[in-house]
Formats: C-alpha cells, structure tokens, sequence
C-alpha cells in the first residue's frame, strides 16, 4: 500500500471517526428530545431505538480502529502475521453486532403499525447485508492466513538456504 493511499485511508478514517463522535455527542440528544414528542401510542420505541443508535455507531467505532490498526501494520510490513488476525477478528464480530443491532430495530419497529411492514422487510434486508460483509471479511481472513503461512515458509526456506550458502 502506497505512502498516498495510507494518507487518504487515514484522513477518511478521521473524518468518520469525528462524524461518529459528533452523531453520539449531539445527534443521539437531539434524537432523544424529538422522539420525546412522539405519538403516546409509540412511546415503548423511544428507548430502544435511542440503544439500538448508540450502538450502531458503536460498533462503526470498533471497525474504524481496528481498520486503523491494521493499515498501521500495513505501513510497517508487519501485517503478514499472526497479530493482525486479532484485529480481523474484532472487525469480524463487530460487523456480526451490527448485523444483529439492525435486525433488532427490525424487531423493535415490527409490531404496531409505527412503520409499514415494508420497511421492517428492508431492514431484515440491511441486516442481512451486514452479516454478509462480516461473511466476507471472513473470506479476507482465511485469505491472509493462506498468506501468513506462506510468508512463514519463505522464511524457513531462506533460513535454510543461508545455512546451506
């Protein structure tokens, strides 16, 4: 990865991250203070979809840093080993939390009418599209074992040359 990719991959990074801080410092509130004129009939909605935002930002949070740590590892040549599954692992399960956070404002906005049935579709539909992210990343981490391994034998195979040079 180049010196120009990294910058922009850390600038885009930052701004997220900001934007992230800026949604649970003032979006959150002001979500609270307009759901608090929500119809007396909806008023079981407030609470959870308040959670369920929080941490979805939460989770968008932990796979922006985990993203960071392991562009950091790419900077440094050190990401062809062993240290950087840890931090797959954490993007792994955090998409698989947030899959399961948008499912449940599925679950939160299904019974009632507060939406249309449609909508509860579409939101199943997000979700399911978010667990198949973490499906994928988890493709990209068999990927990066394959290339671990490989880079561990290249270097029991240039110890061994050496030895034998």
């Amino acid at each position: 990865m180049g010196k120009w990719t990294v910058l922009a991959l850390r600038a885009v990074l930052v701004v997220l991250l900001a934007g992230s801080v800026f949604v649970q410092a003032v979006m959150v509130p002001l979500l609270a203070v307009d759901l608090k004129g929500l119809n007396p009939d909806y008023a079981y909605l407030r609470t959870p979809i308040l959670l369920i935002t929080v941490l979805g930002v939460l989770t968008v949070q932990v796979v922006m840093v985990s993203v960071w740590r392991l562009v950091t590892m790419v900077r440094r040549g050190t990401v062809f080993s062993h240290a950087a599954f840890r931090y797959v692992d954490v993007v792994i399960g955090a998409f698989v939390a947030a899959s399961l956070v948008v499912f449940a404002l599925a679950v939160v906005l299904a019974p009632g009418e507060a939406v249309a049935p449609g909508v509860v579709l579409l939101v199943c539909g997000a979700s399911l599209a978010v667990l198949g992210v973490a499906l994928i990343v988890l493709v990209l981490r068999m990927l990066l074992g394959q290339a671990v391994a490989r880079d561990v034998e290249a270097a029991r195979m240039q110890a061994e040359l050496d030895e034998v040079i």
